[in-house]
Order: structure tokens, then sequence, then C-alpha cells
């Protein structure tokens, strides 16, 4: 294998940053936790490879080289996902951390079996723990010599390296190699009571740091099988001074039967000005960009034919703002806290990918169109970041035509014999969309109130 290290969690300054809204926005993690990305792509086996999957997942990469370690983590542990080791379950693992909190009597560390005896018949409770404990702790050390060989085959991810090289290194000692070549966990109490003891009072911290990189590699394991099972493409990344996003056959990972969409953005053309009718699609496409970016900065596939970006210092959406009742702040109070903290941080000369549905929301339409031609026209000075903004907002599109930087693009909706048609298709041009009532009146409100 190569050895180069790695350095197992990097610093502060090697994440992408993402706030806790943009997380949110982009459902990352969701209080309904079968719509948040978390649980799509946890295939993870343990609690604490779940544990650790999500500190990936809050920790953003930052660095092309980074990324690309990251990538090819998931490539290598993809080739063995059918052959990785069933004995590791979570319910073994829960039984070693319980076997080092839990208060023992002196486990005997004796040849004669008359001190075994003795422990079984007056500390009857701690030998069976101990008993089952050496039986699970069987398991996992025989599966993380599997893993061992499994890894070892693939010698072109520096952090799997660090992860064998550490974890031969926690397994060299004589004992545990002879626990690894027992045959059957019915063995003499006295043989048993020595491994117990070996394990609770000479092996702890080595046991302890075993399991923590058994949770990395679950986490890795995870993110592979997500990969995988979703039939996720892996980009390619670009360590780049100037911003850019170019997919082809993107789309969302949270939706069941999702559609397809090819973007384009770069420095030429840095700022999307999208329209489109109520539930046209136009969330959802943002969304769809925002989360394979992120996925792209984890080191996994992302869900697009293929995608090339460059590496992004931040990502910021402003999607779904909320009022304050308690501090008394108005929902347009709000939005233009976040734009204004918005602006702060993306003139600082870093990339940034900056995602806002519909601005404006809480105020008149008067003052919405003011202040968001007010806030496209600032943010169009921005070379250094990426832009899609949609709104309602049709009319201001046509003073913003000016901008060379700006790409017009909608979703058409049709209608029908009252009845409204979404393409989902991403067109060139702005919407002009107009079926407010006709939703009314097909949901029956507008029956309903004349009947009043």
């Amino acid at each position: 294998m190569c050895n180069q290290k790695h350095q197992h969690w990097q610093s502060a300054s090697s994440f992408m940053e993402i706030d806790k809204i943009t997380y949110q926005d982009l459902s990352i993690f969701n209080q309904e936790e079968e719509y948040s990305l978390m649980h799509r792509i946890n295939f993870c086996r343990t609690s604490g490879g779940a544990d650790k999957l999500q500190y990936l997942l809050t920790h953003p990469l930052r660095s092309e080289k980074e990324i690309v370690q990251t990538q090819q983590t998931i490539k290598c542990i993809q080739q063995v996902l059918n052959q990785w080791p069933e004995t590791i379950t979570n319910g073994t693992l829960l039984v070693l951390e319980k076997f080092y909190g839990y208060p023992f009597d002196k486990i005997p560390n004796s040849h004669s079996p008359l001190p075994a005896f003795s422990y079984m018949v007056f500390d009857m409770p701690d030998y069976s723990l101990v008993r089952y404990t050496v039986g699970h702790f069987l398991d996992f050390l025989k599966g993380m010599h599997q893993l061992l060989q499994l890894l070892k085959k693939n010698q072109s991810s520096t952090i799997l390296y660090s992860i064998v090289e550490e974890t031969e290194k926690l397994m060299k000692s004589s004992i545990i190699q002879h626990l690894i070549t027992e045959k059957n966990k019915k063995m003499p109490p006295a043989k048993m009571l020595r491994y117990g003891h070996y394990l609770r009072y000479e092996y702890k911290q080595e046991a302890e740091k075993l399991m923590q990189l058994f949770h990395r590699l679950d986490a890795y394991y995870s993110m592979a099988k997500a990969v995988q099972q979703f039939n996720l493409h892996f980009p390619e990344v670009k360590e780049s001074e100037e911003p850019l996003i170019q997919a082809k056959g993107l789309y969302h990972l949270l939706l069941q039967t999702p559609v397809a969409y090819d973007i384009t953005l770069n420095p030429q053309t840095n700022f999307i000005f999208l329209t489109g009718a109520n539930m046209a699609g136009k969330s959802t496409f943002i969304k769809a960009v925002g989360c394979a970016v992120y996925l792209a900065h984890l080191g996994m596939g992302v869900p697009a034919e293929r995608m090339q970006l460059s590496v992004f210092d931040g990502l910021l959406s402003n999607i779904q703002v909320q009022d304050n009742i308690v501090k008394g702040e108005s929902y347009f109070f709000n939005e233009v806290q976040r734009i204004k903290n918005t602006v702060l941080k993306i003139t600082d000369g870093r990339k940034w990918l900056v995602l806002i549905d519909e601005l404006f929301k809480g105020t008149n339409i008067q003052d919405a169109m003011h202040c968001s031609s007010a806030v496209i026209k600032g943010l169009l000075k921005i070379k250094n970041s990426l832009f899609i903004l949609s709104t309602h907002l049709y009319e201001i599109g046509d003073e913003l035509k000016v901008y060379p930087n700006i790409s017009f693009r909608y979703f058409e909706t049709t209608a029908t014999e009252e009845q409204l048609q979404f393409s989902y298709q991403l067109k060139e041009g702005i919407s002009n969309d107009r079926f407010g009532y006709l939703i009314l009146k097909k949901e029956k409100v507008v029956e309903l109130l004349e009947k009043l």
C-alpha cells in the first residue's frame, strides 16, 4: 500500500462553510428523519458508525486533495462491499462498551482452575458477562482481521492505509493474535477469564481505539453503499480560482421519481434568474443543485450523469426564512437579516454558492419588487460566487437583461380544462404563468366561499 500518511480529522480551515439554516433548507438533517439526506445515505451497521457519518456530514471538505482522497476511499470500499464481515454488529459493539463501563469484581488471571471455579460460584453475574463479552470480542477481532485482509489488497487510498496501519499496531499483541485464531467460544473457564482479564485491564485503550477505527470504516461503508444503491457518479472536482458548476442529468436524491436537469454556471454567467408557477419545480431544482454540490464536497458520488465543479469555500441558502414571535421579529425583517448576513459573507473574495428561493415574500408586491431588484443588481457585481435565485416577480426580469452575467430560466406550466400540467423541464427565458386563482378554483376554495 502507499506509505503516505493521512491526517484522520482535518482542521476547521479544511472544511467548507455551511450554516445551520442551510443544513435545514437542504434537509441534510430533518426532524422528520425519513425526509433527511442523512437518513437517505445512512447504511451504517452500528450507532457509532452513524455518529461518525453525521460528523462527516457536518464537515464537508474544502480542498481538492481531501475530496479526491475520500472519493478514492469510497471507491475502494465499493470493491469489497459484498465481502464486508457480518460478525461485527451494533450489538457486539454495545456489549464491548458495556464491558468497560461495568463495575466488575476483580477478574482472576490464573492458569489454575480453582480461582476460575470460585469466580463462577461466587460472582456468577460477573462471570456470565465476562464469558459473554469474550465471545463478542472474538467476533469483533475476527471481523477486524477480515477487514484488514480486504483493505490491504487496495493500495490507492491514503485514508484506508492509515486506518489499516493503525489497526495492525493495535492488534499485534500475541494474546490478541491467539484470540483471533480461537475456533470455539466454549473455552475452559480459566482460559476465558485470562482473556477477560487481559481485555479489561491491559487492552482497554487499544480496544476503544479499535472500536473508533471500525466506526470510521462503518461510516465510509455507508457512503460507499449509498453510492452503489442510488447509482451515484463521482464528480470531477477542481481546485480553481474561478467558480464553476457544470452538470448533466442532475436530480434530487430525496425524490422517488425525480426529473433530471442540465446546469452550467461560471464566471461569465454566474447568476440564474429562475421563474415559474407554484409547484412548477423551482424549489426542487434549487435544492437539487445545493445537495449535489454539498455531496461533492463530502467526497461522495452525486445524483447526476456527470458533474464538474470547482471547490467552494462556502454554501449559503435563503429558502425557508421564518419569523420569530418571541423576539418580535417579522418574516420580512428576518429575510432582510438573512440577505444582509449573506452579503457580508460573500464579499470576502472567497468562492460561494448562494441559493435564494422567493425573495421578500414578507412584504407587499411593490416593496418586494423594489427590494429584489436592488439586491439582485448588487449581487450581480460579485463575480467570485455563483447564484441561483427564484422569484414570482417576473416584471423585474426585463430591467435585468442588460447584465451580461445573468441567465434567465423558467419552468413551464400549461393549463387545460382548468387542470395544471407541470413539465418540470427547465427552459430558457422568463415565465409569465399566473395560475394562483386557477389552483384556488381547482381545490374548490372558490366554490366553498361562494356558498357562504
